[in-house]
């Protein structure tokens, strides 16, 4: 499942608040207790003002909670906050999903660099995820709106492979054409490798 466009700026905000030692820091020392800016400040040997900029942008994205006590303000880390972006965000699966699409991109490029010279096929690929790519990549080459004769689906193919046989039947066997009466077209639907 892809990640959404809100939870991935929720994410990448994340990581931006906490890409900083201080508030990094602070993290830790308030993952042990309820903390005052004063003893904040004293215990990372900063200024309180400092401390509390960083608390105010922790606090904002929901890191941290305040409390006052007196005169005081009181800080605790937000656990149920961190749990939930655990679970909804930082689990393994919706992290790989940040790269899917670079990842299958990047993967479809190397079969098409191994097995294409210019604009000819080396070889067909005897594993069926990469003949998958280089069909697709040949099919490609013909117009989704138009109607071709078979001798002009063989001309085609030929620019690119001498087995324009094999290439009809995958186009059709993969749902990337349909024949009727020696006509063949493009259909819309692609197949997926994975």
């Amino acid at each position: 499942m892809m990640m959404s466009q809100d939870s991935f700026e929720t994410l990448l905000n994340f990581f931006k608040v906490l890409g900083n030692e201080t508030r990094l820091k602070l993290l830790g020392l308030l993952a042990n207790e309820t903390r005052s800016v004063g003893e904040l400040a004293a215990m990372l040997d900063l200024r309180e003002p400092t401390i509390s900029h960083h608390l105010h942008m922790m606090r904002e994205f929901g890191l941290v909670d305040v409390e006052a006590a007196g005169n005081v303000r009181i800080y605790r880390l937000n656990t149920k906050f961190l749990e939930s972006m655990s679970a909804d965000l930082l689990s393994q699966e919706r992290l790989a999903n940040l790269a899917q699409d670079v990842v299958g991109d990047e993967w479809e490029r190397k079969v098409l660099k191994t097995f294409l010279d210019g604009e000819r096929i080396t070889a067909i690929p005897a594993q069926y995820k990469k003949q998958l790519v280089v069909i697709k990549w040949l099919v490609d080459k013909f117009e989704m709106d138009r109607r071709y004769t078979e001798r002009e689906v063989n001309e085609i193919i030929k620019q690119h492979h001498q087995d324009s046989a094999w290439f009809r039947r995958s186009f059709i066997d993969h749902g990337l054409m349909q024949r009727e009466n020696s006509v063949y077209w493009r259909v819309s639907a692609a197949p997926t490798a994975s």
